[in-house]
């Protein structure tokens, strides 16, 4: 497939995987597809997303830096919980079927959506009353498990961070996509480096492709801080729907 074709195919669903990825995670759902689409082989289309989806990424999370929607206090715990949780659970997946963790995925994302429709005051916390040495041990819990996660299976990561932050942590909905984002970055710089090293990224159409990330994460993140839960939620929603359905795929794959 020539350049321009994989551009044009491409492009577009980028864009609105970073629209989508800056508002409540789950952005790669679409655009790792998107990748797959052009042809490339597995791991070059992994690494060329990694690096497009992290330049974007740069510029949500210096919205959300900049408009004062990061928690600073919980950042270093969060992310250097997520990064070793992420190295554990890459390890993980060198021993474990991955097939039971999708069978499990069956079950609880159902169960997540459910909880996140009837709960009507989930996206809209109570006044925080947290001891620090409470609220970090929390974070770095809710770090590991989930960076555990993404580096054992990896979708919807970003999504589950912010679910985590607002259900468990009671932070505005807004600054727990902020620190979603700032989470996201550090870990995605580090698979970026590796993927660079090995020689898995294309990038006459990972740059291109940037552009466009850049585009959806400034547009996600400045309507996410004018409108808070009111697009929240229902993004998350979507997100929630889209990874079951790749997940019942993947289990149908490989029966």
């Amino acid at each position: 497939m020539e350049l321009y074709q994989q551009l044009l195919i491409a492009c577009p669903l980028v864009f609105l995987a970073g629209f989508v990825d800056s508002i409540a995670g789950g952005g790669g759902l679409i655009s790792l597809p998107a990748y797959y689409l052009t042809g490339i082989p597995p791991h070059t289309a992994l690494g060329t997303n990694k690096l497009s989806s992290s330049i974007g990424t740069i510029f949500s999370t210096a919205t959300y830096v900049r408009e004062g929607y990061v928690y600073k206090r919980i950042v270093p715990v969060s992310v250097a919980g997520a990064l070793i949780g992420s190295w554990i659970g890459a390890q993980y997946a060198l021993l474990v079927d991955e097939q039971a963790l999708l069978w499990l995925m069956v079950v609880l994302v159902p169960i997540i959506a459910v909880f996140a429709v009837l709960k009507k005051d989930l996206f809209t916390p109570e006044e925080r009353d947290v001891q620090q040495r409470r609220e970090l041990i929390i974070t770095a819990v809710i770090a590991l498990v989930i960076g555990w996660y993404d580096g054992f299976f990896g979708p919807g990561a970003g999504m589950f961070l912010v679910l985590a932050f607002v259900g468990i942590l009671r932070l505005n909905p807004i600054t727990a996509s902020g620190n979603a984002k700032v989470v996201n970055l550090c870990s995605n710089l580090a698979a970026v480096v590796a993927f660079a090293i090995s020689g898995h990224i294309v990038y006459q159409l990972a740059l291109p492709c940037a552009v466009f990330a850049i585009a959806g994460n400034l547009l996600g993140a400045k309507l996410t801080i004018k409108n808070g839960a009111r697009i929240i939620k229902p993004v998350m929603l979507i997100v929630v729907f889209i990874l079951l359905l790749t997940i019942v795929r993947d289990l149908i794959v490989n029966l």
